[in-house]
């Protein structure tokens, strides 16, 4: 028989909130350099090098600005005014997103709370993502709040081939208010713990230590170009979301059901046969699901999954009820290996694969268990190609490739990784007997195209 349990959206934010503190997530030895989105560009973040001169509407701004000022330092000047006007021309944009804070901000405000960190620091998320869980970075952080896959699982986040946490907005927003406590308990003020969460807290100790200060405004030009404008950016989108009205910005319909039920499933589903039996369009339904990258709700008797609904009638609880019960809409759930066997497999799998004629970024992420995104990440790749004969990192942990290193030996010949600015002449000038028809020859090279990151076979003498 299906579980299945309606659960408020404010209680179940509370359960999961104690089940989240029960990780003692707060306590996780992150690794120092950890951000949640390392390497990652923000989605949205243009980069301001020469900010716009301050004009006469100087005390308007910072008069609107120290009026919101709580928690949270929101300085004004030039950077604050360039960023101010970079959002403020978009109006369309803005206006839609202040329309999608009515379903976000409530789940952001709750999480904050729980977590004892400040109310406005839900504006970073409009930053990150422009509120869409759907976002994806040009290195692959995901989500409202942009985490990378690794920190992601650190801060108690899980992804695999049904879910991905880092688009669940309740969960995703208790994994972000976590790092920024861990990041303000480090440097006791909260615009250095909003640069940390761009570029990491080892780049902002690394800016206090030749600073030799510890406040935003004067470490910032020892911090990445991005994160300079970060804060800034923060602010102003800070402003722009309070003193809208001033900028000629109207607030949009929000698309999403603001009035929600929770349901705990603990079978297979498709969110299709659910919208179905609500008679809700389906796309309405994965807006508020948006975790599920099958649109199938993986439910089991150990862990029940939580689905969101548009708040419908009591009456219509019976019927999903009856109708979840129906094998006809259940889903069969995958063969799920033993998690020893799991967790050995994933150990066991090397540190680098060199790619294959044919296979694609995808088939090696699946051969390995790996995300796509995490692949291109950990191999500094921005396009969908892989390029054959590379070698790439299948673990972030993974060293560097030494392209310098002496080359490795088999039986009948030596093998070499290909650096950038290499060419076969200047290879072959580099072992005694070496040429370059020798070197097309062995590897197959017809048009002698090299790649930084192949390995080559060279023959011995």
């Amino acid at each position: 028989m299906l579980f299945l349990q309606v659960v408020k959206a404010a209680s179940f934010s509370a359960a999961f909130a104690a089940d989240f503190s029960s990780k003692n997530i707060h306590l996780l030895k992150i690794p120092y350099n950890y951000n949640p989105g390392d390497d990652r560009d923000t989605v949205i973040l243009p980069i301001v090098n020469q900010p716009a001169p301050l004009t006469g509407e100087y005390n308007i701004f910072k008069k609107r600005l120290d009026s919101l000022k709580r928690d949270v330092p929101l300085d004004y000047n030039e950077y604050v005014q360039s960023y101010i006007e970079i959002y403020a021309r978009n109006r369309e944009e803005m206006g839609r997103v202040l329309g999608l804070t009515k379903y976000y901000f409530p789940i952001y405000e709750k999480a904050f709370k729980d977590a004892g960190i400040p109310d406005e620091l839900k504006y970073l998320s409009i930053v990150e993502s422009k509120l869409d869980p759907y976002a994806v970075s040009r290195v692959g952080a995901t989500g409202p709040w942009q985490f990378m896959f690794t920190t992601a699982r650190l801060y108690g986040l899980n992804m695999d081939d049904y879910v991905d946490d880092r688009r669940d907005p309740i969960q995703a927003t208790y994994a972000a208010a976590a790092y920024l406590k861990d990041a303000y308990q480090e440097f006791g003020d909260w615009l250095l713990a909003i640069a940390s969460y761009n570029c990491g807290k080892s780049n902002v100790e690394h800016a206090i230590d030749k600073a030799g200060a510890a406040d935003f405004w004067s470490i910032r030009q020892y911090l990445p170009a991005e994160t300079r404008g970060y804060v800034p950016a923060f602010i102003a989108v800070t402003y722009l979301m309070n003193c809208y009205a001033h900028h000629n910005i109207i607030p949009q319909a929000c698309d999403y059901a603001l009035k929600t039920d929770t349901v705990l499933v603990n079978k297979y589903v498709s969110l299709g046969d659910v919208a179905q039996v609500l008679n809700i369009d389906v796309r309405a339904l994965a807006m508020l699901n948006p975790s599920y990258k099958r649109q199938i709700i993986n439910g089991t008797a150990a862990l029940p999954r939580r689905m969101v609904i548009p708040q419908v009638d009591k009456s219509k609880f019976g019927v999903l009820y009856d109708a979840l019960n129906n094998s006809n809409l259940q889903v069969t759930a995958p063969v799920v290996m033993h998690a020893a066997y799991a967790e050995k497999k994933t150990d066991s799998h090397p540190l680098y694969h060199k790619v294959r004629r044919g296979e694609t970024l995808s088939d090696i992420a699946d051969l390995y268990g790996i995300e796509v995104q995490d692949l291109k990440a950990w191999n500094h790749l921005h396009g969908k190609k892989a390029i054959v004969g590379q070698k790439l990192k299948l673990r972030e942990t993974a060293d560097e490739p030494d392209q310098e290193a002496t080359p490795k030996h088999s039986h009948n010949y030596i093998t070499y990784i290909v650096k950038r600015g290499d060419t076969l002449s200047g290879i072959a000038s580099k072992f005694d007997g070496a040429s370059v028809e020798k070197i097309k020859s062995l590897n197959g090279l017809k048009k002698g195209q090299l790649q930084p990151g192949m390995t080559i076979k060279i023959s011995k003498g």
